[in-house]
């Protein structure tokens, strides 16, 4: 049975809070950064080439933050590993991931049928309130681990929703559901959510409710 998410600690009044630039997130109380995190990794995709844009998106910007009660939420995926999973560790792939970014992201696929990967930026996306995760699984020696796709892979495979049609035809591996499942078990644990195509997805609290409610960071 998933985990229901934490309750949300509201701020002051109900009105939403302004957003704030990515280079001020060490001055802001409500994030906490990844390094505070014991027993994750973390490769930033959008730091690098790894990714479906293939560039750095984040260049000089230190996006290895989350909003605590994500923080908190990891700590118990990590706890639930522990205690299930043992030997396997998260790694952490995206985390908080400025407004700034998530125009591009979406402005790249433009003319394609993939944005359903991408949020909208005139919604938000979860991911720039620090309240949304990608994460996948390593062994102890750190290797990630086989989940049937790759991060990004912007395919039918990588869904959740579809798993059991490619686990019936052979193109999904029993051992392959399994990982996800561990996975997605750990981070139920932490009060997290998934989502329908993405097996590395995951988000902390209702998506409404956080883009009401919470910070943005642009």
């Amino acid at each position: 049975m998933m985990a229901q998410p934490v309750a949300e600690r509201r701020p002051a009044c109900d009105a939403m809070i302004p957003s704030a630039p990515c280079e001020h997130l060490s001055e802001l109380p409500e994030f906490r950064c990844l390094s505070s995190i014991a027993g994750i990794g973390v490769d930033l995709r959008y730091a690098g080439t790894s990714n479906f844009v293939g560039r750095n998106l984040y260049g000089a910007l230190d996006c290895s933050w989350l909003h605590h009660l994500a923080a908190e939420g990891l700590e118990r995926a990590v706890q639930w590993l522990r205690q299930h999973a043992p030997q396997y560790n998260l790694l952490v792939l995206d985390a908080l991931r400025p407004h700034r970014v998530q125009i591009v992201l979406w402005d790249h696929l433009a003319g394609t049928d993939l944005r359903q990967y991408v949020a909208d930026p005139a919604r938000g996306s979860i991911h720039s309130f620090g309240m949304a995760v990608d994460v996948t699984l390593v062994d102890a020696q750190g290797r990630e681990q086989d989940m049937g796709t790759g991060f990004d892979e912007m395919v039918p495979l990588s869904h959740p929703v579809l798993e059991e049609r490619f686990l019936t035809d052979g193109r999904l591996t029993p051992a392959q559901l399994e990982r996800r499942q561990i996975l997605r078990g750990a981070m139920a644990a932490g009060g997290f959510g998934g989502v329908d195509n993405e097996w590395w997805h995951f988000d902390m609290l209702d998506r409404t409710h956080v883009r009401q409610t919470f910070r943005r960071i642009d």
